[in-house]
């Protein structure tokens, strides 16, 4: 029996889709423990996580009992589902690996002068051993004399000498890169879902009674 058989098709996708389960759990698992442990402050962007993962979970589980009962209208919904989020990751993907450097600046600085409190802002000079963002020490910037390599100079010395913006371009930079690396990589194995779940909709399960198939 060769790999394009019913079986083979059926196990291909029965642990592709648990595959998106065991993703779905992580994504889920992470965002709840960084709401607890207070690695992520922000509400929305775990909301969104933890909302991905169900997402994915559903469809995920949408996926896995089609391929156990060789359903076929839920293997369709499935395979619709799974078409639209491959080529929804995938621009979103693209438009994270193609992100300019201009935009990515204007993005940490509307979020250092608008969203940041002084609190984060002190959180990432010391962290990251800079002041200030663009080399510009504004009066609402926080002092900048908990750094590390200010403590030799003024506040506006250390602020032209050492900004933080460089280093959280590198950071957002890297960040992107990655996801959409990942992003990119994960929208092709839902191809690959799509292509299985076709060929599977359309084989005839040995056992079955061939006059009910379809």
């Amino acid at each position: 029996m060769g790999c394009g058989d019913f079986h083979c098709s059926r196990n291909a996708l029965i642990a592709l889709n648990t595959l998106y389960i065991l993703v779905s759990i992580i994504l889920i698992s992470v965002a709840a423990t960084a709401k607890y442990a207070a690695v992520v402050t922000s509400t929305s962007v775990i909301g969104g996580i933890i909302a991905c993962g169900v997402f994915l979970l559903i469809v995920a589980l949408i996926g896995l009992v089609g391929a156990v009962k060789h359903h076929q209208v839920l293997l369709f919904f499935y395979m619709v589902i799974l078409v639209l989020l491959f080529l929804i990751e995938m621009f979103v993907s693209i438009a994270c690996l193609v992100y300019s450097e201009s935009k990515r600046e204007d993005v940490i600085t509307y979020g250092w002068e608008h969203q940041a409190s002084n609190i984060t802002k002190n959180e990432v000079q010391i962290q990251y051993n800079c002041c200030s963002l663009n080399g510009t020490n504004s009066p609402s910037d926080p002092s900048c004399s908990e750094v590390e390599r200010c403590k030799n100079l003024t506040e506006s010395e250390c602020a032209t000498k050492y900004p933080c913006l460089e280093q959280l371009d590198d950071l957002m930079h890297k960040a992107l890169r990655s996801v959409g690396g990942v992003g990119l990589f994960f929208s092709f194995t839902e191809l690959l879902g799509v292509f299985l779940t076709y060929r599977y909709r359309n084989q005839k399960d040995p056992r079955a009674n061939p006059n009910a198939f379809l």
